[in-house]
């Protein structure tokens, strides 16, 4: 009897470790699978999902059998996203990749950083993010300051812009990246003609486009939301007759932007980050991503190295503890995707803003601010 006790507390002791290692790690994604941004939300989910097979190949994380990716809708609305937060949050979750837009990523990274969950951001832009010492939260792609810059530089050394047309459509986003291009093209001597607002997803913008068209600046500067909200003001712009050179951003930098616009999109010009296209991870990255979900979008490849980057740290940490994974992402100098990935104390990775133009089917690396030369 006694060594059938014995027998049956061993079991207990094999099966118990048994499901202890079982136990699915967990992590979150928060984008805006719905919306006017759901095909940059929906390529952040994307970009996730790759990491994580990735990060299968390589051996997974020891002491776990799965990696779970749950994915909450926060629409780009601040509300949603909060609740998101709050959702991922009560299902246990080690770490959030997302939001898309600086107005949901600010309000659920207070919910996420009280919960003590790392938070890291894809594509949000906004200096606020990083600036209100959250512990637990990062930023994988620029900042809108930045984005600034490296425009205007263009605007003056490149395009010779004497004046400049501004139009943002009032998002959080758009309208201070807008804002920091307009103090930038003073401050560099560029005359800001007008800085005019629509409405994120308007569908006639004929209004403002008559008085740029009257205006006649030298480039028109096109700040929005979305790759969608691009693609119908530039087929709008093209259909009116004006001129004058477009100069654009990340948030309407897409394969759909080209792709629904194939003739009015020719020649447009993009501030986007700079990614090393035939370096080994990048390539391990793409081939990846194309074979589970085809052509990557603007923000694969951040979203990728967001999750990749915090499940190397879990698995360094060797612990899902929201400090021990902190002390491992800022020791971490890991090449990835879109860019060599080394955080700062405030969370962010630095920008590296180069000019995209289309040509053809493809956005072609056009100039670098920090060489000043054509590639």
């Amino acid at each position: 009897m006694a060594k059938r006790i014995i027998w049956l507390v061993a079991l207990a002791l094999t099966l118990g470790a048994g499901f202890a290692h079982a136990a699915p790690l967990k992590i979150g994604v928060l984008a805006p699978i719905s919306g006017s941004s759901a095909a940059d939300g929906n390529d952040i989910v994307k970009g996730v999902k790759t990491a994580v097979e990735v990060m299968k190949s390589e051996g997974g994380i020891p002491g776990f059998d799965s990696i779970e990716v749950e994915v909450q809708d926060g629409a780009c609305d601040p509300r949603q996203a909060v609740a998101g937060a709050n959702k991922l949050a009560n299902s246990k979750v080690v770490g959030v990749v997302g939001e898309y837009c600086s107005s949901a990523t600010i309000p659920a990274s207070e919910v996420l950083n009280e919960e003590k969950i790392t938070m890291i951001t894809p594509a949000s832009t906004n200096p606020k993010v990083t600036e209100r010492g959250f512990k637990y939260m990062y930023r994988m792609c620029g900042l809108d300051i930045h984005q600034a810059k490296a425009a205007t530089a263009f605007l003056k050394d490149q395009l010779k812009a004497k004046t400049i047309y501004i139009v943002d459509d009032k998002t959080t986003y758009s309208q201070h990246l807008a804002e920091y291009v307009a103090e930038a093209a003073k401050a560099a001597g560029i005359t800001v003609i007008a800085h005019e607002h629509v409405n994120d997803g308007d569908m006639d913008y004929s209004a403002v486009l008559t008085k740029v068209k009257a205006a006649n600046p030298d480039v028109f500067y096109m700040s929005l939301q979305s790759s969608s909200s691009g693609i119908r003001m530039i087929k709008q712009y093209r259909q009116m007759g004006i001129k004058a050179p477009v100069l654009s951003q990340d948030a309407v930098y897409h394969p759909n932007f080209i792709k629904e616009a194939p003739e009015q999109s020719q020649g447009v010009f993009f501030t986007f980050g700079y990614a090393d296209k035939n370096s080994p991870v990048y390539k391990k990255f793409l081939d990846k991503y194309t074979a589970m979900h085809g052509e990557p979008g603007a923000y694969s490849a951040y979203s990728f190295d967001s999750a990749y980057a915090l499940l190397t740290a879990i698995k360094a940490a060797k612990s899902t503890d929201a400090d021990k994974i902190r002390a491992e992402m800022m020791k971490l100098n890991l090449p990835g995707a879109s860019k060599v990935i080394k955080f700062q104390e405030n969370g962010d990775s630095g920008s590296n803003y180069v000019i995209y133009k289309v040509e053809g089917d493809k956005y072609k690396e056009f100039w670098n601010p920090e060489t000043g030369k054509l590639f």
